[in-house]
Formats: C-alpha cells, sequence, structure tokens
C-alpha cells in the first residue's frame, strides 16, 4: 500500500512532520550551538566560523541532492511494493554518497588555503579556519550519510527513527562542544578545532545508529557486492534526480560565498554578523523544514497515483502554513533582535549588524519558505531540472545582481535588503511555476498511473510538460 495516498492531506502531510520536528531542531542546534560556544572565543573565531559557512554548505547541498533523488525514487519504488529496487536504490545511493564525500573531502582539505583566501579570509582568521575545516573534512562522512538515510527512513514512514538519531547526535555536541572548546574533565582546550571534533564525533555515533536501523530493523541496506550492472543501472536513476538537485542547491553555497566575500571588504564584523544569523534562521525554521521534509515523498507517490487534487490541496496548505509561520517568525525575531544579537557576541558593531540582518530579512522569511516548497513539489513531480531553474532564478538573477547593488548603494544594509526583496519576488514565481506544473500533470493524467514514471533522464521528465508548465 502506498502510504501517503489515502488519508487525508492535512494528517498525513502534519503527521509525518511532527516526528520530524525534534529531528530539525536537532539538525539546526548543530550550528547553533558551535555558533553560541565558538562566540565566547571573540569576534575574530565567530568570523573564521562565518567564512566556514559556505564551503561546510557546499558538502552538504550535494549530500542533500544524493538524497534527494534517494527518497524520490525509493518512494515511488515503496508505493510500487517493489522490495528488491528499494533495497538496491537505498544500498548504492549509500555507497554513491560514501564515494563522493570522499572525493570532495580530500579535494578540500588540500586546497584550504587557496580557498578561503579567495573567500576573503585575512591572517588572522585563515589559521583558525585550517584547525576548524582539517577536522571537519576528516569527518565529513558522518555529516553527509545521514541525509541519505534519514530520506530512506521517511519514505518507508519511520520518521521517528529518522528523528532519533538525529537528537542522539544534537545531545552528544551539546555535551562535547565546552568540553572540547574549553578544556574540562582533563580534556585539553581546542578552541575552534574542538567543535569541529565534537561534530564530528557525534555525527559518528548518530551515523552508526542510522546504518543499524537500515540495516537491522528495516533491512534495507544490504551491504554485499552487487554485480556492476545493477550499480550502474542505480547510478543513473539516482543522478538523473541527483545532478539537477545539487546543481540547485549548490547554487546556495555559490552566493554565500559570494555574499561573504562582498561583506568582507566592510570589515570581519558584518562577516561574523551574517554567519551568526544565518545559523539563527536555520534554527527558527525547524518546523516549516519538518514539514518540507515530508513534501518530497508525499508528492512522489501521489504524483505517481494520479491525485493531482491531492497535490493541489497540500499546495495550499504548504503555502499558508509558510506564510502564517513566516508572519509569526518576522513579529518574533524583529522584537527580539537585540536580545539574540546580544546572545551571540559583546562585539558592539557585530551586534548593531546582526540587529540589522534579522529585522530587515525576516520580513522575507515565509515567501522564501514558500519557494522551497515549491521546489520540493516540482521534484516530487518528476522535474527536478524546473526546481534547478527556479533555484537558479533566485541566485543568479535576483539574489546576487541585488546583493551587488545593495552593497554599491546602501552598504551592509543594501546587501540586506538586496535579500528581502529576492525572498519575495521568488516566492511569487514559485507559486505561479508550481500551480502551472499542477494544471499540465491533471491534462495528461486523469486516472491513477499504471507504470512508474521515467526517472531516468530528468530532462524527458520535464520536457514532457514544458509546453504547459512554461518549464521548457
Amino acid at each position: 500500500m502506498a502510504v501517503l495516498v489515502h488519508k487525508s492531506v492535512t494528517r498525513t502531510l502534519f503527521g509525518m512532520a511532527f516526528p520530524m520536528l525534534a529531528g530539525t531542531f536537532a539538525m539546526n542546534a548543530y550550528n547553533l550551538m558551535d555558533t553560541w560556544f565558538v562566540a565566547k572565543l571573540g569576534t575574530i573565531p565567530l568570523a573564521a566560523m562565518g567564512f566556514t559557512f559556505p564551503v561546510v554548505m557546499l558538502l552538504t547541498c550535494v549530500a542533500r541532492g544524493i538524497g534527494s533523488g534517494v527518497t524520490t525514487l525509493v518512494s515511488h519504488a515503496i508505493g510500487r511494493h517493489d522490495r528488491e529496487y528499494t533495497v538496491r536504490l537505498a544500498t548504492h545511493g549509500t555507497l554513491l554518497t560514501l564515494v563522493v564525500t570522499a572525493v570532495i573531502s580530500i579535494g578540500g582539505y588540500v586546497s584550504i588555503g587557496p580557498i578561503f583566501t579567495a573567500l576573503g579570509a585575512d591572517a588572522e582568521t585563515l589559521p583558525l579556519i585550517g584547525e576548524y575545516m582539517r577536522t571537519w573534512y576528516l569527518g565529513a562522512v558522518f555529516m553527509t550519510l545521514p541525509m541519505v538515510g534519514s530520506g530512506v527512513l521517511i519514505s518507508a514512514g519511520d520518521s521517528k527513527a529518522a528523528s532519533g538519531f538525529m537528537i542522539l547526535g544534537t545531545l552528544l555536541n551539546l555535551i562535547l562542544d565546552p568540553i572540547m572548546i574549553f578544556g574540562y574533565f582533563g580534556c585539553p582546550a581546542m578552541g575552534i578545532r574542538g567543535a569541529a571534533l565534537a561534530t564530528v564525533i557525534a555525527q559518528g555515533v548518530s551515523t552508526i545508529w542510522m546504518i543499524h536501523l537500515l540495516v537491522r530493523k528495516h533491512r534495507l541496506l544490504v551491504l554485499s557486492v552487487s554485480r556492476l550492472r545493477e550499480y550502474l543501472a542505480s547510478l543513473r536513476s539516482i543522478t538523473g534526480f541527483a545532478v539537477p538537485s545539487i546543481l540547485s542547491m549548490i547554487l546556495m553555497p555559490i552566493s554565500a560565498a559570494i555574499i561573504t566575500k562582498l561583506l568582507s571588504g566592510f570589515g570581519n564584523e558584518p562577516v561574523a554578523a551574517a554567519g551568526a544569523a544565518g545559523r539563527i534562521e536555520m534554527f527558527a525554521f525547524m518546523v516549516p523544514m519538518a514539514l518540507g521534509i515530508s513534501l518530497t515523498p508525499f508528492v512522489s507517490q501521489n504524483f505517481g497515483a494520479g491525485r493531482i487534487d491531492r497535490l493541489r490541496e497540500a499546495q495550499r496548505i504548504s503555502t499558508r502554513f509558510a506564510l502564517g509561520y513566516g508572519a509569526l517568525v518576522t513579529a518574533v525575531f524583529f522584537l527580539m533582535a537585540p536580545w539574540l544579537a546580544a546572545f551571540f557576541t559583546d562585539d558592539p558593531k557585530v551586534a548593531a549588524t546582526l540587529v540589522s540582518y534579522i529585522r530587515i530579512i525576516s520580513f522575507g522569511y515565509g515567501m522564501m519558505e514558500v519557494h522551497r516548497y515549491c521546489g520540493f513539489f516540482l521534484t516530487g513531480m518528476y522535474q527536478p531540472v524546473s526546481a534547478t531553474i527556479l533555484n537558479a532564478v533566485r541566485v543568479l538573477g535576483l539574489l546576487i545582481p541585488l546583493s551587488y547593488l545593495g552593497a554599491h548603494f546602501g552598504g551592509v544594509t543594501g546587501v540586506f535588503g538586496g535579500r528581502l526583496v529576492t525572498d519575495l519576488v521568488v516566492g511569487c514565481i514559485g507559486i505561479v511555476w508550481v500551480s502551472r506544473a499542477l494544471e499540465s500533470a491533471a491534462l495528461c493524467h486523469d486516472g491513477p498511473l499504471s507504470t512508474p514514471v521515467p526517472a531516468v533522464s530528468p530532462v524527458t521528465a520535464t520536457s514532457e510538460t514544458s509546453a504547459l508548465d512554461g518549464s521548457g
């Protein structure tokens, strides 16, 4: 039975999202805790953390892109009762993540100096960045594997287990951070390197639990040598979704790197403030993120069943929720901005910049989340290329040009204003794009699909409806 096709749309979406709430809290707590503890070391270490953010995001986006492809295909296979194909996808997706992470980590490790110098790091921040990133790269595989494994568990209907191993890692990180950063219980004080090591150890323990769940509980991970032909077939299917998703998500760290470089021209304080504010944002959006995690498998299963009516209802529900939650967060952040700034820093210039960031950009939070949900809808409807184009419009067409214009005419505040305008405009574009895609799907499918939608080529999946939905 396709478990996401028959129950009430509202109950299904929020029934999946609620157990993931603790998990999304845990994911974002990693960065927030690291940032808070490192902030106690001073402005320069906090600025160093700000420089690492776009590079860490790069590998995270690659892993999430692979996870998105695996989650979409596994959801469809589960809906078709194809157990063998489900196991094959989960296993081969895990192997692919291991290989890709190793390649990126080795390349990143040997090029720390040139990369961060290009981002604008100076003689004060570069040594601290090196301490953090060398440790982080050594344990990067523990950051990427959970992003794939959690998607498989959610597709299998076990969002509670997916949330559980994330919570375990967060609790361990909370315990280890102060011990390793400041030196307690006989542990030497390692400063910013301690923050990275605490995260690696905590994520390593949670990854071991995740593998246990996949191997023992669900038997979705079969650690045996598969025939090369089967692996290559899985690789083609996964990359058909993963490559567009990676290209889409990789625009985020690219834009973050460009904006970090832009802000570094105004000094280390704006970089420190933007880095801290970015982590506060991630933490604030843990609630809509939980719903977003459930959207791709929901859309994939219902699209495969031809239930376009349920997809329209899901779009209405998710859009209203994003706008309502965004308005609430905006009000809270606007009022609490000085307190949040004081929580992270004693530097008055960093605090003033952080307050400015929060009070300007928060007015676009609702539409930013609408845009993100639209990407999940397009991916679940087998249009990953359309999702990539939508994100490219946001980053390349709006965010980067408007940030440069804002910096030229308004300085640091102008950069924040460019981000606000971007979020408001691209949210509207996303709503129109998904609505037209749903209209196209309704014309193409007047009943449940008898066979799975082809997933080998994302270009094919997009071009079949491009004349009607405007995605071509």
